[in-house]
């Protein structure tokens, strides 16, 4: 058979299911097989199409209708390619089912991670918010033992005084007493020189009784001796025994002296304790909220410059001495006090307190959020739920500010300045003057918010800081 007819054979006679082997024989051929090459083409296309139809015999699908019956034939080729497209069909549905059953698992893990966070972060919030419960209860029960702290030591500072006044009375009447009894013994001396001086007289005169006796003038001197005799004798008793009770007495208002002088160091004592327990947590929390505490007692100094009352330094007369280690410990104490009714009127002054009274929860902090700085710390609680002012100031600003909403700026002391964002309602006006805990407004979705909350700003000397700063730094205090 020559190649012309080898290649015009496979148009004729060749099944569709080795076209695909004879374009290949064709191309084997054209790269230069050669006669060799076409029978070696031919035998494997033959041997193919045995096995082909071993496998795959052609089939015959008869379709009768009521006029005629046709047939479709299905050769090995189309049976092959039958097969192969539904193993590929199973083998991609296989895969695709496998792929759903994973994307299903993994979605259902990823909910019940999600699910198990969400519980963890409720129960995490549960907990700050019985913390926040706990540690209120304490600030109040803190505020509670430093008021009476306060009258305690109020009380003791009027015992003070009083025992104070008491003893420069004590000393006087010492004095009295001691100056009585040294005019009263001069007295008594001077009557017994007389008395031996007119003795003495009446020996170097020579006069005796039976002398004496017939003389009125001798008569009337002696009577007028004995009498001064036993007036000055009556005195010296009567001196002797107002010498000995003004001793007695001396002795009594010593120890009772001694006695006052131990109560008053146990007064001082507990007095210098009640004050500096009272006035550590003040120190304390204006160091942790970064306030310059001498600065600020400074300024509360120049606003409140009066003096008077029971806080004025104590003034002893010395005598030209140094001065008294009771009256130096009681000035000490004192400005101690003064230093902490400073730190009182600088707290009031100064936002330590929280803005809500009622129940809430933390949904943001101080500090970079969004790829942005979030320049406060936000509080997400029920809608209208009342804002209160952190501590005594005047209204800056009570209006819309844009991405704030309906926003309240009270100034402070110390060049601190507060904000409350996204208010529903404003109840200050700007120039008002508002105390610590007077309610100012209401929460509300006012300005760029995504859900009901307050931004609650605190800014010092124009910089933002972080509020909880001075929130925590008051919380054991207040």
């Amino acid at each position: 058979m020559s190649h012309a007819n080898i290649l015009q054979r496979p148009k004729s006679i060749c099944k569709p299911h080795v076209n695909v082997v004879i374009w290949g024989y064709r191309r084997a051929f054209r790269l230069g097989w050669g006669v060799k090459g076409g029978k070696l083409a031919k035998r494997v296309i033959l041997k193919i199409r045995a096995v082909a139809e071993r496998y795959f015999p052609e089939k015959r699908l008869f379709l009768r209708s009521e006029n005629e019956t046709r047939f479709v034939r299905l050769t090995s080729g189309s049976q092959i390619l039958a097969w192969a497209g539904s193993a590929v069909f199973v083998c991609w549905s296989i895969i695709a089912t496998a792929f759903l059953l994973m994307d299903s698992i993994g979605s259902g893990s990823v909910r019940d991670q999600a699910k198990r966070e969400q519980l963890l972060y409720e129960m995490r919030l549960n907990d700050l918010s019985s913390e926040r419960d706990l540690r209120a209860s304490e600030s109040l029960l803190a505020q509670e033992r430093f008021n009476v702290a306060l009258e305690q030591i109020s009380l003791m500072q009027l015992a003070l005084l009083k025992s104070e006044d008491r003893r420069k009375e004590m000393e006087t009447g010492i004095e009295v007493i001691q100056s009585t009894l040294s005019r009263t013994r001069k007295e008594r001396d001077a009557a017994r020189e007389n008395n031996n001086t007119l003795t003495v007289r009446l020996e170097d005169s020579g006069i005796v009784p039976d002398e004496i006796s017939g003389s009125s003038d001798v008569e009337t001197t002696l009577d007028f001796l004995t009498a001064a005799l036993a007036t000055t004798a009556r005195q010296r008793d009567t001196q002797i025994e107002v010498a000995t009770k003004a001793t007695t007495y001396a002795s009594e208002l010593e120890l009772e002296r001694k006695l006052m002088f131990e109560k008053n160091d146990r007064i001082f004592s507990q007095l210098e304790d009640a004050v500096s327990l009272s006035l550590a947590p003040l120190d304390k929390m204006f160091e942790a909220a970064g306030m310059p505490t001498e600065q600020i007692l400074s300024t509360v100094r120049r606003g409140y410059s009066g003096q008077g009352g029971p806080l004025m330094p104590l003034i002893f007369s010395t005598r030209g001495e140094a001065p008294d280690a009771d009256g130096l410990r009681a000035n000490t104490i004192l400005e101690k006090m003064d230093r902490m009714n400073m730190y009182r009127i600088a707290a009031e002054q100064t936002p330590f307190s929280l803005p809500l009274k009622s129940s809430f929860r933390y949904t943001s902090g101080f500090g970079p959020r969004w790829g942005r700085q979030h320049s406060g710390t936000d509080f997400a609680s029920a809608h209208g739920t009342p804002i209160y002012a952190t501590a005594d100031g005047v209204v800056k600003f009570a209006g819309w500010s844009s991405g704030y909403g309906r926003l309240v700026k009270i100034e402070h002391k110390f060049g601190v300045e507060t904000r409350y964002a996204h208010q529903s309602n404003i109840l200050v006006k700007v120039g008002q003057r508002v105390s610590r805990g007077e309610q100012i407004g209401a929460m509300g979705n006012s300005g760029r918010s995504t859900g009901t909350h307050l931004h609650y700003e605190i800014r010092v000397s124009g910089k933002a800081v972080n509020p909880m700063t001075f929130i925590k730094a008051a919380k054991n205090v207040f």
